[in-house]
């Protein structure tokens, strides 16, 4: 475990690579709201 560890989350830092030990995206807590258009008649 450590830098040459490619499973490991310092070894994926240290190589560059993503994975399951580090996600390339976290998942952002659901803020995005989708605005309904009121319908001016």
């Amino acid at each position: 475990m450590g830098k040459g560890d490619k499973r490991s989350k310092r070894g994926k830092i240290w190589r560059g690579t993503f994975g399951k030990t580090r996600p390339a995206r976290r998942s952002k807590p659901v803020e995005v709201e989708v605005k309904a258009k009121a319908k001016s008649r």
